[in-house]
């Protein structure tokens, strides 16, 4: 999408126009008494890109064919009873809410829609509960026709790729991280940091939500989703260590000039991410010289002072670094090359086992939806049972479809809003059709060039993010009952009380939304950072072996969660964002040394075991309305720890020891004074 007019926009909503009028002129065809669906549907799955317009066309399919089933299972049994038939119908809208809100992924919408499916079947059928199924199966033929034409139309018609899209995301999140590591590494720290580090968080959750519509994409040479997953990870990796670089390259500058050959591999560094190259096997060979020369000058870990710590640390994350930053080539590579087989046996590595991205999920914040849509329900259906008016179910059953559509907003009035403004739109336009334009065309093309005007306006501003929820609203306002049925109807009182449930439906749902949606995003961002320091709690007392992708993985998605909240509420988003980084970085630590932990002797574990204890304690007494900083016997521990494995026997073991309780050490206490327990 885009902000401004142009041909893109208009290309959507000519495609729009060209679906929706298929869409209506087969269902008017074969006798359907409410095309209107079928036009509705159109737009509402319309989408820029094919492959998103089949995949939310599949999960549409499947939501509606799902809904319309639970609709025919509850209104026979439960008619004679509207208390349990409401508190059913809450349930399942409740229920539906709360799984989409959990699977935060493309295939939440076919949640969403069997709940609100449901709604839209079985409100207007309660009175007549013996046509439910033949209610249900028209519903869903008219609403699969109106999928059917949109998918058609969008995959035909100068279809956009993901795959393109993709491919041209992919070079740009490539030169944006290389030109982040870089500038990490320069003389004084570039300004642009902070917030390159959270657009990369940000990039990674877009890939990955653009790699889930790849298997209906509609290009042939559409890379695997598990080469995407691949980059993901590799992608995710460079923002610890690259964070990781940066405080190890600023502390040793703060004490002093850097030695001339760790000054010299430095800028070398820097020069190679300025231009890693294109050939592999040319790229493969300079990236491990440079790691050789960093395994090279690595200090010998039997007697070394703070200095000699700080360089090792550098020299060990600068190596991954590098080879992170190779991988994400290769894989590039990988994905342009349109082939399973490898281009590389590093990437045989990266591919093998590659599964499922783990996501945060926000159990408090699902169930909150979950509750608000359930509520909404209730009151709705008893404010409706209580007035005796059948025209209020209209509002009921479009206040629950606007609260399981925008339960995943932190506040669901904003967008109600713009919703309101479409519906008064299309209810003053649709007055001029309904009762001026209409009644003086005869035959579909007529019909069709009369809509056009309003309706590729209107799908012009689909296209743009800032006019798209307005111009929906109206696009679903002129597929009232009233202006498109299997024919023409010269009834004001039907036009005006569709409308004013509309109207009074949206109302409805501001008002609701309002009421049980006080906590918005405070509360969103509260839960996120809770959820990242229960996590860092937990991982501190497993025994099991540390799953290190994965805790990265989610804390970048937490962290891609976090961003766009902290700038909407006006605060400065470096802190923060540095603060999560932070995190990932200690959770890393605190892997390496559950890894460690699992390695030493049972008799050399004592340590590591009571360091992170000490850890998981504080990062589990925490809260978000008032951090505090970690006790400063913490750091006693820490050091306790490094003198102790200063002195083990194992070479493998005191380097990894050191590297993770270094690195935990500068992520917990970046201000303490330098480490001197070890004789130089």
């Amino acid at each position: 999408m885009t902000d401004r007019f142009g041909w893109a926009p208009a290309l959507f909503s000519l495609k729009c126009f060209v679906a929706a009028m298929l869409a209506l002129f087969v269902a008017l065809s074969i006798g359907l008494e409410r095309p209107y669906w079928a036009f509705l549907t159109s737009y509402i799955v319309a989408q820029p890109l094919a492959g998103a317009v089949i995949s939310k066309a599949v999960y549409r399919v499947i939501g509606t064919i799902v809904g319309g089933a639970m609709a025919v299972l509850m209104v026979p049994p439960l008619v004679n009873s509207p208390e349990l038939l409401t508190l059913a119908m809450a349930s399942w809208l409740g229920l539906c809410v709360f799984v989409s809100l959990l699977d935060r992924t493309p295939r939440a919408y076919m949640f969403v829609l069997a709940g609100y499916s449901a709604c839209l079947i079985v409100f207007p059928s309660v009175e007549t509960p013996d046509q439910i199924f033949t209610v249900a199966v028209l519903r869903a033929q008219e609403i699969i026709i109106g999928i059917a034409c949109g998918s058609l139309v969008h995959s035909l018609i100068l279809p956009g790729s993901v795959t393109d899209l993709l491919f041209a995301r992919v070079a740009t999140i490539l030169r944006d991280a290389e030109r982040w590591s870089r500038d990490s590494l320069g003389e004084v720290p570039a300004p642009t940091i902070a917030p390159e580090r959270q657009r990369l968080a940000q990039d990674v959750l877009e890939l990955h939500q653009l790699s889930s519509h790849l298997p209906f994409d509609i290009s042939r040479l559409s890379p695997r989703v598990q080469t995407v997953r691949a980059l993901q990870d590799q992608l995710a990796l460079l923002l610890p260590l690259g964070a990781a670089v940066d405080d190890r390259l600023a502390t040793l500058r703060q004490e002093g000039p850097l030695p001339a050959e760790l000054a010299a591999l430095i800028v070398d560094v820097r020069d190679w991410l300025g231009d890693p190259g294109d050939d592999a096997e040319v790229r493969h060979a300079a990236a491990e010289a440079l790691r050789a020369r960093c395994t090279a000058l690595e200090p010998d870990t039997t007697a070394m002072g703070w200095r000699a710590m700080l360089r090792l640390s550098l020299l060990a994350r600068l190596s991954r670094l590098i080879a992170a930053h190779r991988d994400c080539r290769d894989l590039k590579d990988q994905m342009l090359s349109h082939s399973r087989r490898p281009v590389t046996p590093r990437v045989a590595t990266l591919l093998e086992g590659q599964r499922g991205r783990p996501l945060h999920r926000d159990y408090a914040g699902a169930l909150r939806g979950a509750i608000g849509a359930f509520i909404t329900i209730v009151v709705g259906c008893a404010l409706w049972i209580g007035s005796g008016s059948a025209e209020f179910s209209t509002s009921v059953m479009l206040a629950g479809v606007f609260l399981a559509l925008f339960s995943a907003t932190d506040d669901p009035v904003l967008p109600l809003k713009g919703f309101m403004i479409g519906t008064g739109i299309a209810t003053l336009v649709g007055l001029l059709y309904g009762f001026v334009i209409l009644p003086r065309i005869d035959g579909f093309p007529m019909l069709a060039a009369a809509m056009a005007p309003m309706l590729l306006i209107g799908g012009t501003m689909m296209a743009m993010p800032r006019t798209n929820l307005i111009a929906l609203a109206a696009m679903l306002g002129l597929g009232s009952p009233a202006l498109l049925a299997d024919r023409y109807l010269d009834e004001f009182a039907i036009f005006t009380n569709a409308a004013i449930a509309q109207l009074v439906g949206v109302w409805f749902a501001i008002v609701m939304a309002g009421l049980l949606g006080s906590a918005g995003a405070e509360g969103a961002i509260r839960r996120i950072i809770r959820a990242g320091w229960a996590d860092i709690a937990a991982r501190s007392n497993v025994m099991a072996a540390p799953d290190l992708q994965g805790w990265i993985n989610r804390m970048l998605d937490r962290l891609a969660l976090l961003a766009p909240r902290l700038a909407a509420r006006g605060r400065d988003s470096g802190r923060p964002i540095y603060d999560a980084l932070r995190d990932m970085r200690s959770g890393v630590a605190i892997g390496e040394l559950r890894q460690l932990r699992l390695d030493l002797p049972p008799a050399d574990r004592a340590p590591v075991t009571h360091l992170l204890e000490d850890v998981g304690a504080y990062y589990g007494g925490l809260d978000p309305d008032a951090p505090k900083p970690a006790p400063i016997g913490l750091l006693a521990h820490i050091d306790a720890a490094m003198a102790r494995l200063a002195g083990h026997p194992d070479a493998g073991a005191r380097r990894t020891g050191l590297l993770a309780l270094l690195s935990l050490r500068r992520n917990l206490f970046p201000s303490a004074a330098a480490y001197r327990s070890i004789a130089a």
